[in-house]
């Protein structure tokens, strides 16, 4: 979903489960398997961080690889792999807030964060890349048609790199929370998606942020397919109130660690979204 919104993979709100469970059987399923891979590890059992078919997360079979990974030339996948483009990063692209004629709905947020290694080391002049449902839970996509509006001001696409000290910062509006049919009564928690380029796209990394206290945590299986609490944790922005822009909007940290003891979670690593 990380190129041009109108012709990205569609969204989670397309994803119908067959059996829409009740939210309470996803629940009971979700605690069953949360305690199943307790008890595997605590009996010295090596489990990924996050489980490729998680059962509660209904389309998960369908968006995980099936076979055996082949090598491809890097080459090729560079040929394909999504981007907003290949020119210069202006400096505007990182103000979600000022890309029409008008002014977004919603809450505004800035969003701030460092890249690290697992030293703690900053990653300079790398290329992050954000995309987002709008304050209302919708995207721009022509297959997200759920009833909610569109915002003319607000396309939820936006891109920044790094400074020196491996910085970033993202001047957006918060996202809303949407339902997705995966049960029935299912809503994904507020969240921004993150890809993070290393020195080609074969190195791309894509993960989410997510809001303090959100209701809908311990509801969503996707946020759960994560097998640990901390490493869910890791994916929940701070809010900071010295990163608040007076008058103007909220603030939030959010540092992404790319590999290590302390890696914050990603997709490609070891699941799809």
């Amino acid at each position: 979903m990380a190129e041009n919104p109108q012709a990205a993979a569609a969204p989670e709100t397309l994803l119908a489960a067959p059996d829409q469970a009740t939210q309470s059987q996803i629940n009971e399923e979700t605690a069953v398997l949360h305690a199943e891979y307790e008890r595997r590890v605590a009996s010295g059992e090596k489990l990924p961080r996050t489980v490729y078919d998680f059962p509660p997360y209904r389309s998960s079979i369908l968006r995980h690889p099936t076979k055996n990974p082949k090598l491809v030339d890097p080459e090729t996948i560079e040929l394909w792999s999504p981007a907003y483009g290949q020119r210069d990063v202006a400096a505007i692209e990182s103000d979600l807030t000022l890309q029409h004629s008008g002014e977004p709905l919603g809450e505004r947020i800035t969003v701030t964060g460092r890249l690290l290694d697992s030293w703690g080391r900053p990653l300079r002049n790398q290329l992050i890349e954000i995309w987002q449902a709008n304050s209302a839970g919708r995207y721009i996509h022509q297959r997200d048609q759920h009833p909610a509006p569109l915002d003319p001001n607000f396309t939820g696409a936006g891109r920044a790199v790094t400074n020196d000290n491996g910085e970033y910062t993202f001047t957006t509006i918060k996202p809303g929370p949407y339902p997705w049919k995966n049960h029935i009564n299912a809503w994904r928690p507020a969240h921004i998606h993150f890809s993070v380029f290393g020195q080609s796209f074969t190195q791309r990394l894509i993960t989410q942020m997510y809001f303090p206290g959100d209701p809908l945590f311990p509801l969503d299986p996707i946020y759960n397919s994560i097998r640990d609490q901390k490493d869910r944790d890791r994916l929940i922005g701070l809010y900071d109130h010295d990163l608040t822009v007076p008058e103007f909007s909220m603030g939030y940290r959010f540092d992404i660690v790319v590999d290590g003891p302390d890696a914050t979670w990603f997709e490609p690593e070891e699941g799809e979204h």
